[in-house]
């Protein structure tokens, strides 16, 4: 990462929220490790190669896993039943046991004594297929940054794409690089993460963004494979592990190789209204997949700044990136893939509004030094004033320069106003451009006094997450989010979407792909 100008950050305090944040991320770490959802099961019979959709367009890992939970419940996990019923040689492979299971032709069961060992090691080969496939992928990606190039600076440009319509996104997304993205994400399309279930092959209709599916995936990778080579650096692609689907959607993003996933512990709870408990079970497994292909993570703490004020909750900011990167540390992810969130989001009306926002940079900035921090333009307080607009957003690049940011938003002048069009984006990228050649090395000659207004800032937010946290230690976390401590939404534990799909672990639970991410045998 770049050096970042150094604040006197009291160390002692730095460890206080450290510990506490793990103290209280740590029961919710034992609850997700008891518990299964049907996205993880979904999610492991997708590595064992199940793939497609029947007429109405339900994936089969769907149908399968709900006939599996409907006859021996969800608690066992499905790979046994699922592969004991394959053993018994009346079909073929995993595709012709999931027609004949929606035609009510199979019974399933937990296999005991001989059969369930056969069954485990069919299970267990079958789920290391799809993790050699996420391996090979990982491979792959260092071999290109290897041979082509990564961007030859930092901030990486992050530009978004959101047609709806694949087809139209690919020749979008290789403009957007060749004019200089290193880093190109596809919205979501409006809705998807309350979808439970991922929709099959690639898609031409989305509103204000392109359905994530594995043939989307797939096809805009190959896309910006070749336009790596044709402008020599590697674009990374980045997408959304986030909602009903967060584990199966991080499969197979690392089965497709993307880069980055935006992955956050609460986003889906806050503002999404998804059950905490399935939200928490289902990010740490896709955390662990994400681990496994080497793909960056984008937390979601932005998100607060457009709900609640940037200055009041900068606090809760920091308090929720403390909790993030104890939940990634868990799950495997080490601090070079932990892309943590934060925002540009102060009013600008707000006295010394600019001296705030790189307070609150900085402060992020030397807390995760190693992180690549997702560095937010503004947008709540984007007016429609296209001149004000352009900018406010040359300060929020200004900002990232100076504190040392990792992956930079493109911010449009048009935010709030229209969609942009190709123009509001090539206007964008001028304005990044200039800010990055004209003040590219400003970090090393930005020096904040030690006593001075950003310093003393910096460590209010830094005492007042510190408070925040203490009191999430004796409360619980999950009756922290019931009381609206982030973002100012109130969800409770037993509150939201896809709490149905949620189950305490038996002690014959067996999931395979499970068994790999923990490096132990889960039987």
């Amino acid at each position: 990462m770049s050096a970042a100008p150094l604040l006197r950050l009291d160390p002692d305090q730095v460890a206080r929220a450290r510990s506490l944040a793990e103290r209280a991320a740590g029961p919710v770490v034992d609850m997700a490790r008891g518990h299964t959802t049907v996205s993880v099961e979904r999610a492991t019979l997708r590595l064992a190669g199940l793939t497609g959709a029947d007429p109405e367009g339900i994936p089969w890992v769907n149908r399968l896993v709900d006939a599996v939970a409907e006859q021996t419940g969800l608690e066992h996990g499905v790979a046994l039943p699922v592969f004991a019923a394959l053993a018994a040689g009346d079909h073929p492979d995993l595709t012709r046991l999931a027609h004949a299971s929606a035609a009510g032709g199979v019974e399933f069961e937990p296999p005991t004594g001989t059969a369930r060992t056969t069954a485990r090691n069919l299970a267990r080969a079958a789920v290391a297929s799809g993790f050699d496939r996420i391996d090979a992928q990982r491979r792959t990606r260092s071999d290109m940054v290897d041979t082509i190039g990564d961007p030859p600076q930092r901030p990486w440009i992050y530009l978004i794409v959101a047609t709806g319509d694949i087809y139209e996104d690919i020749p979008q997304a290789q403009a957007a690089a060749r004019a200089g993205a290193d880093i190109i994400a596809v919205i979501r399309s409006t809705g998807q993460s309350l979808l439970d279930y991922v929709p099959e092959g690639a898609t031409r209709e989305g509103f204000a963004g392109t359905y994530a599916t594995g043939e989307n995936f797939r096809l805009m990778r190959a896309a910006l494979d070749e336009t790596s080579r044709e402008v020599g650096r590697y674009v990374r692609l980045c997408n959304y592990a986030s909602g009903l689907c967060m584990p199966e959607i991080a499969a197979l993003a690392g089965m497709n190789r993307l880069d980055m996933m935006l992955n956050d512990c609460m986003y889906g709870i806050l503002f999404r209204d998804i059950n905490p408990v399935r939200t928490f079970v289902d990010q740490r497994f896709s955390r662990q997949i994400h681990a496994r292909a080497g793909i960056i993570i984008n937390t979601g703490e932005d998100n607060y700044l457009t709900t609640a004020d940037a200055v009041e909750a900068a606090h809760t900011v920091t308090v929720s990136q403390l909790l993030n990167e104890y939940f990634a540390h868990e799950a495997g992810l080490p601090d070079g893939l932990l892309g943590l969130g934060h925002a540009f989001e102060i009013n600008p009306e707000v006295p010394q509004s600019f001296r705030l926002e790189l307070a609150h940079a900085l402060l992020a900035r030397q807390l995760f030094p190693d992180a690549p921090l997702k560095w937010m333009p503004p947008t709540r307080h984007m007016t429609g004033d296209v001149f004000r607009g352009n900018l406010l957003d040359g300060f929020f690049n200004l900002a990232g320069v100076m504190t040392g940011q990792s992956i930079l938003l493109v911010g449009m002048m048009t935010e709030a106003v229209v969609t942009p069009w190709l123009s509001d984006r090539d206007i964008a990228l001028q304005n990044v451009r200039y800010v990055l050649d004209a003040a590219g090395g400003l970090t090393e000659d930005f020096h904040p006094p030690a006593d001075g207004f950003i310093a003393r800032r910096a460590n209010e937010v830094l005492g007042e997450a510190v408070d925040l946290l203490g009191k999430i230690v004796d409360d619980g976390l999950l009756d922290a989010i019931a009381d609206g401590t982030f973002g100012i939404m109130k969800r409770p534990p037993d509150g939201g979407r896809g709490l149905e799909g949620v189950a305490e672990r038996a002690e014959d639970y067996y999931n395979p792909a499970v068994e790999a991410l923990d490096g132990g045998d889960a039987a």
